[in-house]
């Protein structure tokens, strides 16, 4: 009896888990399918089978492909949407160097610059996907990299600071330029942290 008891209360428990793991295991899946086949090409029937899950779960989880995507960029951008909390760590003066050094920092690893590629070229190719991506970066990072600047103009100050960042990440890992594709980070970081920070607090 006490056994039974036993099992019941570890259950949930363990069903907790394997829900986390089924989210997990879509959300990796869908990354996947939105790198390789593109937004358009994706469907949630493909997502679930490259996840080993009906298609039913997928919608159960996440709802629309619209919504699924919108879930894998949140994961993928996780890192780079942390960014606010780092800047705040120390002055004005050179918050430039400080935001352009931690995008580059996610840029850089492979494991946050892989995912992250993954989303983008989904985002360049299809404008629904683009208007998740721009919703979700609007909102959680640059909006709130505005708000800690508190100067006037916060907003179009982010964006472009932004622009240059992702600009440069652009022509480095994606399209893969060179001379900058193999340049020494920490000369890119000099190079583009006084421009970043002109845009931020500049007149």
């Amino acid at each position: 009896m006490g056994d039974v008891t036993a099992r019941k209360r570890g259950r949930p428990r363990r069903t907790e888990s394997d829900a986390a793991g089924t989210r997990d295991r879509i959300l990796d899946a869908a990354r996947e399918e939105f790198s390789e086949r593109g937004y358009e090409k994706t469907s949630v029937r493909g997502i679930a089978k490259a996840a080993g899950v009906d298609s039913a779960l997928v919608h159960h989880y996440f709802g629309t492909k619209e919504q699924v995507f919108e879930a894998a960029v949140e994961v993928a951008a996780a890192p780079a949407l942390s960014a606010p909390a780092a800047l705040g760590e120390g002055p004005l003066e050179d918050v430039g160097e400080r935001f352009t050094r931690f995008i580059f920092g996610v840029w850089e690893n492979p494991a946050t610059r892989l995912p992250i590629l993954a989303i983008v070229r989904s985002a360049m190719n299809n404008e629904t996907a683009a208007t998740v991506f721009r919703r979700l970066v609007a909102a959680q990072l640059l909006r709130r990299v505005a708000d800690q600047l508190d100067l006037p103009d916060a907003e179009l100050r982010v964006e472009l600071a932004a622009a240059q960042l992702v600009g440069t990440a652009m022509l480095r890992y994606v399209i893969k330029v060179e001379p900058l594709a193999s340049a020494d980070i920490e000369q890119i970081i000099a190079r583009v942290a006084p421009v970043v920070q002109g845009h931020l607090t500049g007149p």
